[in-house]
């Protein structure tokens, strides 16, 4: 069996090119009967096919039709015979064939997918069919003596029908060919014309029977449907609307009017099809891009959220090693408290219990440099303590301790006026927003003390809550000199400053002023209110 089959194909070669040439042949003949003065679709069959098919099968295409012309002519027993075929059939496919191979090669698309490629191809069909028409002028010219006005109006009417004939069946043979619509968009398609395109059609019939106002009337009013098709499915739903609606107003024009189409209505259809099938494929490249900026959004929210969560992590981060850093702060604070600091009381106890021993021994001076030695020690071990760890804060509070603690000892020492407003319940706050609150008073007020040049320094506090949030507001100026051009960045500066409240989640701004440095603070606590004491 197997090698009977391969002899027969060796008998018999079958190539793909036959084939082809005689199924479009095939096509061909079927549609010549239906070119009338609205429309010519062999030469949107002929179009298409010739766009959408390789090159090296243009020859059996084109084979095919003459062959099926050159039957039909014999068929119908034209008089003129081979010059028929010669002069009427066998130009028009090779001028279509030469046209689109020059576009083919200048990279002409077989595609509706957005205007610009549907203008592309719309201009390259009018191109196509103005030099075929041409053709059909020059070969007519030779054959017939007509008067000039006639042969203008028949090549007129062959433009337009030529150009119609195109508009109704490339695309389409591209939707099958190139872009087959998926099972949902055809149920809908076919849905949408039982619900629209058939009610539509019976209202044509309805209205093509009446007066010539009412004919007129129908015909404008077919183009709704085709519209409604073109917002709804793009220039799918445009194309297949254009080609039923125009078979529609054919048949009723042919079979129930018997009314011969003038050419205001080719040019009707010309513009309209035109414009359903532009406005279809904005309809669609708007959709596609709608999709891909909804694509577009939630792949950036995505993005967001990921970004939120790793700031969210670094400030967790950095909230955790401003915590650690403070308890250990306060650790050595304790340790130096409690070692040094007792040791300093104990030398400085031996040496009063040693002073009458010093005098009698004519060291009175030793015991008064060591006494001064010691209270130069005890305050360096102060400051420091209250640099490490603020101990005003648990003894008075906050609120207390930014009014009448060290910040205002520093502002006397100084000679600066200091003010202060201060609204709200600290309790609201977590301990390490009120400890970054009090450091960065107190960061702002040595500042204004070094570098300012002020002579006054103001302190706001607001403390509120919003939506189950506690809010604080710190709010610090002076009137000095300002910052200079360049600031430096790090150290213990405006950059630290900067970090922290960063690290709380917070929000630092160094406002412009005309004189002085200026700066607001916006630090968020989400704990409820406590009621341990914070006075």
């Amino acid at each position: 069996m197997y090698h009977l089959r391969m002899r027969l194909k060796s008998a018999l070669p079958l190539t793909p090119g036959p084939l082809i040439g005689l199924g479009y042949a095939l096509l061909w003949a079927l549609l010549w009967p239906t070119s009338q003065p609205d429309w010519t679709l062999q030469f949107g069959l002929r179009f298409g096919v010739l766009l959408l098919s390789p090159m090296r099968y243009w020859s059996w295409l084109i084979g095919g039709e003459l062959i099926a012309a050159g039957l039909i002519d014999y068929l119908h027993g034209y008089s003129m015979g081979w010059r028929v075929f010669v002069y009427g059939d066998l130009p028009q496919p090779i001028v279509v064939a030469l046209c689109l191979g020059l576009l083919r090669r200048a990279n002409l698309r077989p595609s509706l997918r957005d205007p610009e490629e549907v203008s592309r191809l719309l201009l390259s069909a009018g191109f196509t069919v103005i030099a075929a028409t041409a053709t059909d002028a020059l070969m007519m010219a030779l054959v017939h003596e007509l008067p000039p006005a006639g042969l203008l109006h028949a090549l007129g009417d062959e433009l337009l029908g030529n150009y119609v004939g195109l508009l109704l069946l490339v695309p389409p043979l591209i939707m099958i060919w190139r872009a087959r619509p998926s099972k949902q968009e055809m149920s809908e398609l076919l849905m949408d014309g039982l619900l629209v395109m058939l009610p539509a059609l019976v209202i044509l019939l309805i209205l093509t029977e009446q007066a010539a106002p009412q004919r007129e009337f129908a015909r404008v009013l077919s183009l709704a449907p085709v519209l409604f098709f073109a917002f709804r499915h793009g220039w799918r739903g445009a194309s297949l609307s254009m080609l039923v609606s125009s078979l529609g107003m054919a048949l009723v024009d042919r079979v129930f009017t018997h009314v011969i189409p003038t050419a205001s209505s080719h040019l009707f259809l010309a513009v309209a099809g035109t414009g359903a099938l532009m406005l279809g494929s904005a309809t669609d490249a708007l959709r596609r891009s709608s999709a891909r900026v909804a694509e577009q959004n939630v792949y950036l929210a995505a993005v967001n959220r990921r970004l939120d969560h790793l700031a969210r992590q670094l400030r967790d981060a950095a909230r955790g090693n401003m915590q650690a850093e403070e308890n250990q702060r306060r650790h050595v604070a304790a340790e130096l408290h409690d070692e040094l600091g007792q040791n300093l009381t104990a030398i400085q106890t031996h040496v009063k219990l040693a002073q009458n021993r010093l005098q009698q021994a004519g060291l009175e001076d030793i015991g008064t440099s060591i006494n001064s030695i010691l209270g130069h020690m005890r305050r360096a071990l102060h400051r420091l303590l209250d640099d490490l760890r603020p101990a005003v804060l648990d003894e008075f509070g906050l609120m207390r301790a930014l009014d009448e603690g060290p910040i205002r000892d520093l502002m006397a020492t100084a000679g600066m006026a200091y003010h202060t407003e201060l609204h709200g319940d600290p309790r609201l706050l977590e301990e390490d927003i009120r400890t970054a609150i009090y450091r960065l008073a107190q960061e702002s007020a040595t500042n204004a003390v070094k570098h300012a040049q002020a002579n006054e320094f103001r302190l706001r506090l607001r403390i509120g809550e919003r939506g189950g949030t506690a809010l604080a507001l710190l709010d610090i100026r002076d009137n000095g000199i300002g910052l200079p051009e360049r600031v430096p960045r790090g150290g213990r500066g405006l950059q630290g400053m900067r970090d922290r409240v960063t690290s709380l989640g917070g929000l630092f701004r160094l406002r412009p002023d005309q004189q002085g440095v200026h700066l607001r603070i916006l630090l968020r606590s989400t704990i409820a209110r406590r009621e341990t004491s914070d006075l």
